[in-house]
């Protein structure tokens, strides 16, 4: 693969105003940069080293000068797998085929395959063949279980992986079952990089997921030229484990938040109060988030369109759950939410978008 080779010489051949357009200053941060240094190092750094900006936190119109980078990439015929095609691998694959990649799919329902066919992915007969046919191969599976049983299985990834090839998987998984996955993938003389996203429907069909890595930093280099078409930021965190605990930490947040705001607007109704304005008033304080404005009124009359669902967030609950106890910490309000998560399950809402655990508030109070 000659990845650094075709995006230096995007680099060198873009005119001085394109570079321009996107030059800034840096942040103090560690591993994290706002924007692309100024002019004078884009000349000669980004030429020379290319993969200084894969820690980046990049505005869109430096993504777009990104991707210009990307598609060079695709234009050496680098091949690149995409396994499991629900709401976020379909949006993701179709975000590779966009920017110009040689794409090869799978998935256990072949149905599901057909959208990206048409755009001109070739479908595999299985997660093997993926793997044998392309450099790299990203996955995004539903749980541990099917993580591992697709990574490791008899027609599995690992079984068509091999020396100079790379497997990235974006797949919600705990540490321990992202390290067994590392040890078949590297077994096989393949590199391997878990990098698990922040992010649901919306995000991934923007490009604008958040990667959260862990492994081997020549494929996490390797890698980013795709990461920078699917996401806007990627981290590499350390070893193989680090990626899958930042993502639980960062979904229970998310999920206690979810459940925060399902008993405030229970509550809020219960006390005559208009819910419409209990949002617009959290908007206009330090409480202001985009998850508030952006669920909130859809929850107001009771639609769930699914963007993660409920059963997912419910998984990295009990993961996270799972987490604190094996490191010795009690986690009682993630515990609480957890249950509400559960009791929605019950109720008919695992497919719902998970702001559907309002319906097990609801109930509790009747």
């Amino acid at each position: 693969m000659e990845l650094q080779s075709s995006v230096a010489r995007v680099a060198h051949s873009t005119p001085r105003s394109v570079l321009r357009a996107v030059s800034g200053r840096p942040t103090t941060q560690p591993h994290i940069c706002a924007c692309v240094p100024r002019r004078s190092a884009l000349d000669q750094d980004f030429v020379r080293q290319p993969w200084l900006y894969s820690r980046t936190l990049t505005s869109r119109r430096t993504r777009r000068h990104l991707r210009m980078a990307a598609q060079a990439a695709a234009s050496e015929n680098m091949k690149v797998g995409f396994v499991g095609i629900g709401i976020m691998g379909l949006a993701m694959a179709n975000n590779l085929i966009a920017a110009g990649y040689d794409v090869t799919v799978w998935n256990r329902n072949k149905d599901k395959c057909l959208p990206l066919q048409e755009k001109g992915a070739k479908v595999a007969d299985s997660a093997k063949a993926v793997a044998e046919h392309c450099d790299i191969t990203v996955a995004m599976l539903a749980d541990p279980q099917a993580a591992e049983a697709v990574a490791t299985g008899p027609d599995g990834i690992a079984a068509g992986m091999g020396s100079g090839k790379g497997y990235v998987d974006v797949s919600t998984v705990d540490a321990g079952t992202a390290q067994n996955i590392s040890k078949a993938i590297k077994k096989t003389g393949a590199l391997y990089l878990e990098a698990p996203v922040s992010g649901s429907k919306a995000p991934a069909e923007k490009g604008e997921l958040i990667f959260l890595c862990g492994g081997d930093k020549e494929l996490y280099e390797q890698a980013t030229p795709l990461l920078q078409v699917m996401g806007k930021a990627q981290f590499l965190l350390g070893e193989v484990g680090k990626g899958a605990n930042m993502k639980l930490v960062v979904n229970m947040m998310m999920g206690t938040m979810m459940t925060t705001l399902a008993e405030g607007l229970t509550l809020a109704q219960k006390a005559d109060l208009d819910q419409k304005q209990l949002v617009e008033v959290l908007g206009l304080g330090v409480m202001n988030c985009p998850l508030f404005a952006m669920k909130g009124p859809p929850m107001q009359e009771h639609k769930y369109p699914a963007a993660f669902p409920l059963k997912h967030q419910q998984k990295d609950m009990r993961l996270a759950l799972e987490l604190a106890q094996q490191r010795g910490q009690q986690l009682p309000t993630v515990s609480a939410a957890n249950s509400l998560y559960e009791q929605a399950k019950d109720m008919g809402q695992a497919d719902s978008d998970f702001s559907a655990v309002l319906e097990a508030v609801i109930k509790q109070t009747t």
